[in-house]
């Protein structure tokens, strides 16, 4: 039995992730997200792979809803093999026109969900001594990011979040892992007149993760940075 735990799970990169480890001998798919009419139709999608697949609604940035999932989830099948923090959100707003209360909203999903998710499995994980810690990034974790500050600001936090926890955690049999993709084709660009060749597909993103996940437990992807070609 294989257990993964996804956040931001209802669509996306979310959605596409869950859908490649649902092909997984003995899946255990955990699907969280808010919406639970979206996490109903990858649900069924996830079994229909041969998953056996469920979901919890959740904000992931309330500490007492994360705790009371992850009591739940470790209650009945355990510390997963495969934690994905991918929930994030992404509001492009100048530096001037940003107010602190977007700011701290932008901070809250991208970040502190990451913080407070990982936290309430990392104790049980590293009582297991295996398993993956997946941090969905950003090319915004490590480069300027004008059009959207607060977005750049949490996602290079994201990025010293991995950093720092795959440094006190190398010894305790775990992996961390940041992926950090460009521009991604998912609903958050719906109606954008970027043409779908400066995408990177999610399902990309899923194979890689999914690739990752599968290497033998000696070997190590720290960071990777995946972006659309540059001639697209």
């Amino acid at each position: 039995m294989t257990t993964i735990v996804i956040t931001g799970a209802s669509q996306g990169i979310g959605a596409e992730i869950a859908r490649k480890f649902s092909g997984l001998q003995n899946a255990v798919v955990l699907l969280l997200a808010r919406s639970e009419s979206k996490l109903k139709i990858i649900k069924e999608e996830c079994r229909q792979l041969g998953a056996d697949a469920h979901y919890f609604v959740c904000d992931v940035t309330d500490e007492m809803q994360i705790k009371n999932v992850a009591k739940q989830i470790i209650a009945k099948w355990a510390a997963p093999d495969a934690l994905i923090n991918n929930a994030g959100f992404y509001q492009p707003t100048s530096f001037t026109e940003t107010t602190a209360d977007e700011f701290q909203f932008q901070i809250n999903i991208n970040l502190t969900s990451a913080f407070l998710v990982t936290q309430a499995f990392l104790p049980h994980m590293i009582e297991k001594r295996t398993g993956d810690i997946f941090y969905v990034c950003a090319t915004a974790s490590w480069q300027p990011f004008p059009v959207s500050p607060a977005y750049c600001a949490a996602k290079h936090g994201l990025l010293g979040l991995s950093r720092t926890l795959r440094d006190t955690t190398k010894d305790k049999g775990l992996r961390v892992v940041a992926v950090m993709p460009g521009k991604t084709l998912t609903p958050a660009w719906d109606g954008t007149e970027i043409p779908v060749e400066k995408f990177i597909p999610a399902d990309d993103v899923a194979n890689i993760i999914l690739s990752i996940h599968q290497l033998d437990r000696r070997t190590n992807i720290d960071e990777i940075i995946v972006r659309p070609r540059e001639s697209s």
